[in-house]
C-alpha cells in the first residue's frame, strides 16, 4: 500500500529534531550571525531531513518571540538579580523582553473593562509574560488565557488558582534554617519579621519559623512576630516595635534583605551591638546583604537561576510543551556572616 503524503515539518519538528530551541532556529532562518557553526549545521541539516518548506512555499522572516517581565519594584536590588537570570536566559534562547513595572491600575484591583492589560500585550504582539513578586487576581489570570498569553509568576505573593504556573524557592525549609541557625547559637527569644500577611512566601517562612521552634522545645510568642511590606521603612518600624517590648528578642529572622537591614538600623538607633547584642539573619542574598555593617547573615534565593527557570518554563508554554510540574521551587542555602552571634547571657542588656 503506498505511504501518504509526508506531513509537513514545522518549525517545532525541526527544532526538536536538531535538539536545539525554536528560537535558534529562527536565528539560523534568518541569517543571524549570532549562532554557532556546529549549531548552524544541525539545524541546516535537519531543515533538509524534514524537507522543512515555509507555508508560502518561500522563506520569510520568523521574529524571535518578545515577552514582558514585570515588577512590582522594578529598582530594588531582589529585581535586579532575577532580572539579571531572565536577561541570560532571553540571550541566550534569542527572545526579546520588555522590561517594566506593574500597571498601577492593575495592581490596585481586578481587570475592568477600562483596563485591558492582557488585551494591550496581545496586541502589541508579546508572546508572553513573566510577573515578578506581584499580587495577581483571578478575572486578571483568565484575562491572560483568554488572550492566548502564557504566564509564570516569580516569588508569587499569591495564586489564584493552582494551575498557575510558577518560579520560587524552598521559602518552608528556608524558614527552619534560619531559625535553627539562632537556636544553635543559644537563642530562644527569636522574633520573625515577616512580609505581608497575605503573601505566600512569608506565610511559609513563618511556617518554617514556627516549626523550628516546636522542634526545639520552645513555645511560639505570637508578640513577636510582626509583618509589613518587604522593605527598609518597614523593617525599621517592625524593629522598632519588637525592641520596644518589654522582654525583647535576642535574635531576629527578617523575610528579606531590605526588612533585615531595617531592624539593623532600628537596633543601631537604641545602641545596640549586632550580633553582640542582637542577631540578625535575613532572606535575600542580595547586594545588600553583603553591603551591610556588619554584612548580613541570609538565606540565599537563588534570584538569578529563578529568573533563568522562568524564561525556559514560558518559552515551553509558548511553544506548546508540557511542563513537568506548574510549581518549581528552587532550594535555598544558609550563609553565615557577621551579623549573627551567640546569646547575650541572661540580663547582659
Amino acid at each position: 500500500m503506498p505511504a501518504g503524503p509526508r506531513k509537513r515539518a514545522t518549525l517545532a519538528t525541526v527544532a526538536e529534531a536538531a535538539g536545539v530551541s525554536l528560537p535558534t532556529v529562527s536565528k539560523v532562518l534568518n541569517g543571524r550571525a549570532d549562532v554557532a557553526a556546529d549549531t548552524r549545521a544541525q539545524v541546516e541539516a535537519a531543515l533538509r531531513d524534514l524537507a522543512y518548506v515555509p507555508q508560502n512555499g518561500r522563506r520569510t522572516i520568523t521574529p524571535s518571540p518578545l515577552v514582558d517581565i514585570v515588577f512590582d519594584d522594578l529598582v530594588s536590588p531582589y529585581a535586579l538579580e532575577v532580572l539579571r537570570g531572565v536577561t541570560d536566559a532571553t540571550a541566550e534562547f534569542g527572545i526579546d523582553v520588555v522590561v517594566g513595572r506593574m500597571p498601577a491600575a492593575e495592581s490596585a484591583g481586578p481587570l475592568t473593562a477600562e483596563n485591558h492589560w492582557a488585551q494591550r500585550l496581545k496586541s502589541n504582539d508579546r508572546s508572553g509574560l513573566i510577573v515578578v513578586t506581584s499580587e495577581l487576581s483571578l478575572r486578571q489570570v483568565e484575562s491572560f488565557e483568554n488572550a492566548g498569553l502564557p504566564l509564570v509568576v516569580i516569588d508569587p505573593l499569591n495564586l489564584p488558582r493552582a494551575e498557575v504556573t510558577s518560579v520560587g524557592a524552598t521559602n518552608w525549609s528556608g524558614g527552619i534554617t534560619a531559625t535553627e541557625h539562632l537556636l544553635r547559637l543559644g537563642h530562644r527569644r527569636i522574633a520573625f519579621a515577616g512580609g505581608p500577611p497575605g503573601a505566600s512566601c512569608s506565610q511559609a517562612r513563618l511556617h518554617g519559623y514556627r516549626a523550628a521552634l516546636e522542634n526545639a522545645g520552645v513555645a511560639f510568642d505570637p508578640e513577636l512576630v510582626r509583618h509589613g511590606k518587604f522593605g527598609h521603612p518597614d523593617g525599621l518600624d517592625i524593629g522598632d516595635r519588637l525592641l520596644a517590648l518589654a522582654a525583647p528578642p535576642t535574635a531576629v529572622f527578617a523575610a528579606s534583605d531590605a526588612t533585615a537591614l531595617g531592624v539593623l538600623e532600628a537596633a543601631r538607633r537604641r545602641g545596640l551591638r549586632v550580633p553582640q547584642d542582637l542577631s540578625v539573619i535575613g532572606f535575600d542574598d542580595t547586594m545588600l546583604a553583603r553591603l551591610a555593617t556588619p554584612p548580613l547573615t541570609v538565606i540565599r534565593q537563588p534570584l538569578q537561576d529563578m529568573g533563568r527557570v522562568a524564561v525556559r518554563t514560558l518559552l515551553k508554554l509558548i511553544t506548546g510543551d508540557t511542563l513537568d510540574s506548574h510549581h518549581v521551587e528552587l532550594a535555598t542555602q544558609l550563609v553565615v556572616r557577621e551579623s549573627t552571634g551567640p546569646a547575650p547571657d541572661e540580663g547582659a542588656r
